[in-house]
């Protein structure tokens, strides 16, 4: 048997506020047809179809249609709910999927497997739906089920009491942050803060293959343990990580084989550093005019309109942020302190300039404005306003 392993596509998902949605339908529209050019027959989809419980009309739309694609190229297809997706809205139309399309979202199907045949026998799929601790444990006595590592424990119990009277190649499919995973700065971090606890290893011993879901980018925990990702990129903290889904085979005695394919990426990511002025002339960027951009621009102090002036070289510049390439000196003092110490009009105009340009005081050009101003007699608030333009 030739199975699949796919994750995480979070349909309608935005990037930096851009959507994603026609991106995804082209890399799906690939996915399907390496389905069809591998003769594969079995596609496992390891929950966070949609990015949100309560998605938009069209994000159905692409899902019913990559699901369609699917099952035409005579596949069987086996869907799980992630933490990501509504199980109730993700499941509502189970019933009214074509025959070959399976989607497990009920906790209580825990440990009934969808049964595949092949020349060498059954193979038993054992879907496990997110599995929220707090929304779960009153469906089973006697167990105590307060954390992600107890709740998945109990669920590969029930796979593997069920396996134990079955017999025969099984693979287990489940969602949740597996210990010995890479992490994925700007990923995991928000994995970690939505209070999903470390699974061990060894919980999922059993299966031929586990196919997991929740992680961007792959990762291969042991020979049959694996994540495969997302298939589009989906923060910046992913730039260098292949896209793709894991092709699994499985022989009369279990696992056989395993290879990566890749899926294609529609724009690139690029996090460039320089000073504005050079990220905007120099030849040296040219390339990252079609890419998603990330800028960090290096200039001692912040400048104006960035994002218009940066996407009018870079289109798809999605995010700014200003980190200086030194930082100015500090010499522990604070605001107040500076304030308080001022024994002048221009040390406390100097002390303003310092507190709100991140430790920059003024130029030598700036100075001598300072000083014209004060030889003034303007009020002091307008010194500090202007000085601040």
């Amino acid at each position: 048997m030739r199975i699949l392993h796919t994750s995480d596509w979070h349909i309608g998902r935005t990037f930096h506020g851009w959507s994603t949605l026609e991106a995804l339908r082209g890399v799906l529209e690939t996915l399907v047809t390496q389905v069809r050019e591998n003769d594969v027959d079995v596609v496992i989809v390891a929950g966070d179809v949609f990015d949100s419980a309560t998605p938009a009309a069209e994000c159905y739309t692409l899902l019913s249609d990559t699901l369609r694609g699917l099952a035409d190229t005579g596949a069987r297809v086996v869907v799980t709910s992630g933490n990501h997706d509504s199980a109730a809205r993700l499941g509502f139309q189970a019933g009214l999927l074509r025959e070959g399309i399976h989607v497990v979202t009920d906790p209580l199907s825990v440990g009934s497997p969808i049964t595949i045949p092949d020349a060498d026998g059954p193979v038993h799929l054992y879907g496990i739906p997110y599995l929220e601790p707090a929304r779960v444990r009153h469906l089973w006595d006697g167990v105590e089920l307060r954390t992600q590592a107890q709740t998945l424990a109990h669920a590969m119990d029930l796979v593997r009491a069920d396996l134990a009277v079955r017999g025969g190649r099984s693979v287990a499919i489940a969602h949740c942050f597996a210990a010995g995973i890479e992490a994925t700065p700007g990923v995991e971090r928000e994995i970690r803060q939505g209070n999903l606890d470390v699974v061990p290893l060894h919980v999922f011993d059993g299966p031929d293959y586990v196919a997991l879901g929740h992680i961007h980018g792959r990762q291969r925990l042991s020979e049959r343990v694996r994540y495969a990702g997302a298939p589009l990129h989906y923060s910046f903290g992913e730039k260098g990580r292949l896209r793709g889904s894991w092709l699994v085979d499985l022989d009369a005695s279990g696992l056989a084989d395993v290879t990566w394919l890749d899926l294609p990426v529609p724009r690139r990511l690029e996090v460039l550093r320089a000073p504005l002025a050079e990220l905007i002339e120099s030849d040296l960027y040219a390339g990252a005019a079609d890419a998603w951009v990330c800028v960090e621009y290096t200039d001692t102090l912040p400048q104006r309109d960035v994002m218009r002036r940066l996407q009018e070289r870079f289109p798809f510049c999605a995010t700014v942020s200003h980190t200086p390439a030194v930082a100015p000196a500090d010499d522990g003092r604070t605001y107040v302190d500076r304030v308080r110490a001022a024994r002048s009009d221009r040390e406390l105009i100097d002390a303003f300039l310092v507190h709100v340009r991140e430790g920059e005081a003024a130029s030598e050009r700036e100075a001598e404005l300072i000083g014209d101003l004060i030889a003034d007699d303007r009020p002091i608030a307008a010194v500090l306003a202007e000085a601040q333009r």
